[in-house]
Formats: structure tokens, sequence, C-alpha cells
């Protein structure tokens, strides 16, 4: 499957180059390429620099949004939430329409420290911004309550777990929920929420997240639903 990966953080890193290893074809968009291969540092959470990251991950090639949207027939949106609606702005309408967007982010407020406050909630969400911004794009929300490593390798961490999606889309949901069992998530652990007003739920639980991690000074959890 052809695939767009919207961001060179770690997230997108992460979504990018396991997709690519299990045999699809993944490109990663950004907004200026030149800039993000020049990037000699490493960020502020330790992760090298995206072209040192490249070098480990050939198959995985570097190109503007407009293209990625181009390429993808799904596009993930790994970009951080603030710059959600102006980096699928730069993607295109054109290049979104008809497509599974898998919307990962979370709309995170880290102005006054952590753990963030949230720039959208109760009332709204990110995922519900984006469809009614690119009406034509089946927006489905999912994988945004986990760090990046266990997105992408349930097995890291012990025991039955649970990962979300939401979304108006039935069909948008299925293909996402194939893309998750590809890289390990077992059907079990797969919880349907609905529609996509039920991702502020999904969206609200970031800001316990980090709440969590720093109680326990580790990343390597994750939530079950236990129920009766």
């Amino acid at each position: 499957m052809k695939i767009a990966v919207l961001g060179t953080g770690m997230v997108g890193r992460a979504i990018a180059g396991q997709l690519s290893t299990l045999g699809h074809d993944v490109l990663i968009g950004t907004r200026d390429v030149e800039q993000t291969r020049a990037r000699t540092e490493s960020d502020l959470l330790g992760n090298v620099p995206f072209a040192q990251w490249q070098q480990a991950h050939p198959a995985v090639r570097l190109v503007p949004f407009a293209d990625a949207g181009a390429h993808g027939e799904v596009i993930v949106k790994a970009t951080q939430g603030a710059t959600t609606l102006s980096a699928l702005d730069a993607v295109g309408a054109e290049n979104l329409s008809g497509k599974v967007l898998l919307d990962i982010a979370m709309p995170l407020d880290l102005s006054q420290g952590m753990p963030p406050t949230l720039t959208v909630a109760n009332t709204d969400s990110l995922a519900e911004q984006i469809q009614r911004a690119f009406p034509e794009t089946r927006v489905v929300k999912s994988l945004n309550i986990m760090p990046a490593d266990i997105m992408v390798d349930p097995s890291r961490i012990p025991g039955e777990y649970n990962v979300f999606v939401a979304g108006e889309d039935a069909d948008a949901k299925e293909t996402v929920k194939a893309l998750l069992r590809e890289v390990g998530w077992p059907d079990g652990a797969i919880l349907d929420l609905g529609g996509i007003r039920s991702a502020r739920g999904a969206e609200m639980y970031g800001v316990l997240i980090f709440t969590v991690s720093a109680a326990l000074d580790t990343n390597d959890f994750n939530l079950a639903i236990v129920c009766k």
C-alpha cells in the first residue's frame, strides 16, 4: 500500500519505519525538505537528526507535504497538534479527498510546562476539526493514547491492553484496523469507540499520559479496559 506519513519527528519516524519494514511504499512529508535535511543537532527529546535516521531507512523518501499527499492511499498525520490544519492545507484538499487519514496527533499546549493542557477539549476535538475542514477526507482517530514505540510494537508491554479507533466511515476504520493488526495489535485489543465525536475522550486521555509517565518515570505503559 502507498502510505504518506506527515511529520518527521519521533512518532512519524516510528510509524514510517515500521510500515516500510512491513513492505508498504512509504513517503514522509515535511514542510521544507532542505531545512529538514540540513538539521545537524538532536531534538529536545534526544532524537537524532532526520538525515541520520534516513540513512538507516533508505526506502523511506522525504518529500514536500503535497507530494506525500498525492502519493498516499492512506495518510498518517503525525505532525504536532497545533500545526495540524496548516500542514493539511499544505498537503492540499485535492490530495486528501476520498482518502483515509489516520490522525494520531494530540492537541497539546505545553506553554505552561508539564503536564500539558489541551488546546481543544470537551466540546470539540482535533479529529473533528480535521473532518470539518476536509469533509471529503475519511478521518480516523487512533494510536494517540500511547508513546511511539508502543504504537508500532505492542508486544513491548506484557499483558493485554487496548488501542482505540474513532471515525464516521466504517470502511476507513477497517483500513486502519488492518494496519493496526499488521504492526501487532490483536483483534481483541482494538476498541471501536464509534463516530468521530468519540475522539474527544481519546484525546483528553493525553493529559493523563504525561501525568502517569511522570509518576512512573517511564513511557512503557498503556491503558487496558477491563469489564465484567
